[in-house]
């Protein structure tokens, strides 16, 4: 099965060079991904998305609400929710109500939640580590340079677009 950017280059004719560089980064974001999630499954049966949300979790130690959550991790308040109810279940996150908004429930993760998330993050860091192995610190530094370009030139075209 070919992915979208071996298509576009058999066919160059029919593709702009930034589509090109779109399904290059497409390509590459999937294809990492896809094998971090693979390893969070095979090593600790965990999502990535619960991953993300203890990530989330151990960088603020006295929590967060669900709607801080949401913001970060980019998706809707009732994706989060779901993956809060289990975590709480398995004893990784403790809710409590907002001692300002009793409307607002505030996450945090546990001492258990701490040490496992803590673990998983480790080799997830080595794993990283694994996949841009044949990267230079050079060819790493010119790449952050050049997608920190790259995220400025999409947010000036999306503040461009806002009314």
């Amino acid at each position: 099965m070919l992915d979208s950017e071996t298509k576009a280059v058999e066919t160059p004719e029919d593709h702009a060079e930034e589509l090109r560089l779109w399904l290059r980064l497409l390509t590459c974001t999937t294809l990492i991904e896809g094998e971090v999630r693979g390893r969070l499954r095979q090593r600790f049966d965990v999502t990535l998305p619960r991953f993300d949300l203890m990530a989330q979790l151990d960088k603020a130690p006295d929590g967060m609400t669900l709607s801080d959550v949401s913001k970060r991790m980019m998706v809707s308040n009732g994706n989060v929710t779901g993956l809060v109810e289990r975590l709480v279940e398995s004893g990784h996150l403790d809710r409590r109500t907002s001692e300002t908004d009793r409307r607002v429930q505030v996450i945090r993760l546990t001492k258990l939640g701490r040490a496992e998330f803590r673990r998983m993050a480790a080799e997830h860091e080595t794993w990283i580590a694994d996949l841009f192995a044949d990267l230079t610190p050079k060819d790493v530094r010119e790449l952050m340079r050049l997608l920190a370009k790259t995220k400025a030139s999409a947010q000036k075209s999306a503040a461009r677009r806002k009314p």
